[in-house]
């Protein structure tokens, strides 16, 4: 699920006073300069204080499970389903396979789920650049009113990805370059960036390439383009472009189900068209909140989505120019799948709502539970929980961030909207395994 939500770029530095004490009664483990620096043999538990250096200033640390808060109170069996879902995918590789089989052989209860993660796991404290706190965002699989074919309420597509959407991998000599390519298509969608290509692509004109495996654009006469922006695609550039999936009944609702990334469009009938992620145009993620607040719409403090939608309601001559700030725009696929599941997160696998978040995939093993200690946004309370690294997103940057599910429909939307709050991570790996 891939786009998320804008208020996660508001200040947050007035959270941490609500946060202090939330976690745990005593002090953190934090990183340091100690412990083991040669790796274990595979399958060993590396001991308590081993300290593993990552890319991008990031350090890992081993912790016993003491280190982590209410750790003995959670709720091991649900974290238990939440994994065994990641294992549809992580089976299938040699350092997760004995874990995946233990997970399933594991009976769905607490004391069983318990002795699961702490005998197979190790325990890693993330942290960056000497920091172990980060910033903890929610989301939430939104629901639309809309329909399948347009109507009178109904105005608004939502498209799948256009016929003249082209991907092309992209050599990683080039990541971060700006240099002028030589781009020659190869099959429908695809290219190749080539020394005798027909189109020629300004990497300067693209969004940055740096964490990309792929340009992303269209081809235009002689020429490899970026995509249209939102602003274009919401002035009619994708008339006849690409397919439509269903309408949404308001543009707001349609937009935040851009950055959710996923949802459920209700259609009059009562039933659902359930959306996942299928790409996107690649231009960089713009907070809109973050420019009302610029511009005096809304205060800083206040560009949660509930305010957000509240003040375009009120505005509504203001909707095209707010929206169109942020350039960015997510094309969808229709999903399959039973009423209760959750949406596909960037895995593959079905989000569990409470147990799944979305990490930095350059630091968080994709598929591996974390331990999370952040705030619980209703009550103001620690929350601290196991959960599973299910998903990814353009605004999840950092190796001690973490944006987390917490489920579909409009409950679970309010209580996203609201949490902002400083947080730690620890992420658990099969014994043997370095991050």
């Amino acid at each position: 699920m891939n786009q998320k939500s804008l208020w996660r770029y508001a200040c947050w530095g007035a959270a941490a006073a609500v946060l202090s004490g939330c976690f745990w009664g005593g002090g953190i483990s934090r990183p340091d300069t100690g412990g083991g620096t040669v790796a274990p043999p595979v399958g060993t538990a590396p001991p308590e204080g081993f300290v593993r250096q990552g890319a991008g200033g990031a350090t890992f640390r081993v912790v016993s499970y003491q280190h982590l808060p209410e750790w003995h109170g959670q709720p091991f069996a649900a974290s238990l389903d939440a994994f065994r879902k990641s294992c549809m995918k992580l089976a299938s590789r040699a350092e997760w396979a004995g874990v995946c089989r233990q997970a399933a052989a594991t009976p769905p209860d607490h004391r069983a789920a318990k002795a699961f993660f702490e005998r197979y796991f190790t325990a890693w404290q993330v942290s960056q650049g000497g920091k172990t706190q980060g910033l903890f965002t929610g989301y939430y699989e939104p629901v639309l009113g809309g329909d399948v074919r347009p109507t009178a309420r109904s105005r608004f597509p939502i498209y799948g990805v256009p016929a003249d959407f082209v991907s092309v991998p992209l050599p990683p000599s080039l990541k971060g370059s700006r240099a002028t390519v030589r781009v020659n298509p190869t099959a429908p969608n695809t290219g190749a960036i080539m020394a005798n290509g027909a189109y020629t692509a300004d990497l300067s004109k693209f969004s940055p390439v740096t964490n990309t495996t792929h340009l992303k654009g269209r081809f235009e006469g002689n020429r490899f383009v970026p995509y249209f922006t939102r602003h274009q695609i919401n002035g009619g550039a994708l008339d006849g472009r690409a397919p439509i999936l269903g309408y949404a009944d308001d543009p707001v609702e349609l937009f935040f189900l851009h950055i959710q990334g996923s949802g459920r469009v209700r259609t009059p009938n009562g039933r659902f068209l359930r959306l996942g992620y299928a790409d996107k145009n690649a231009h960089s993620y713009v907070s809109i909140g973050k420019y009302m607040a610029d511009r005096g719409y809304l205060p800083l403090s206040q560009t949660s989505m509930q305010n957000i939608k509240s003040w375009l309601a009120a505005n509504p001559s203001r909707l095209a120019e707010v929206l169109g700030q942020n350039p960015s725009y997510v094309f969808f696929r229709p999903l399959e799948g039973a009423p209760h599941e959750g949406p596909i997160g960037a895995l593959g696998v079905p989000l569990s709502g409470g147990f799944s978040g979305a990490v930095d995939r350059q630091f968080i093993t994709l598929g591996a539970p974390i331990f999370i200690a952040t705030t619980h946004p209703d009550t103001r309370q620690g929350l601290n929980r196991l959960i599973v690294a299910q998903d990814t997103g353009g605004a999840i940057k950092g190796a001690v961030r973490v944006d987390f599910f917490w489920g579909y429909g409009d409950a679970a939307g309010q209580t996203a909207g609201k949490m902002k709050y400083p947080g730690y991570v620890w992420q658990l790996l099969p014994n043997g395994v370095m991050p």
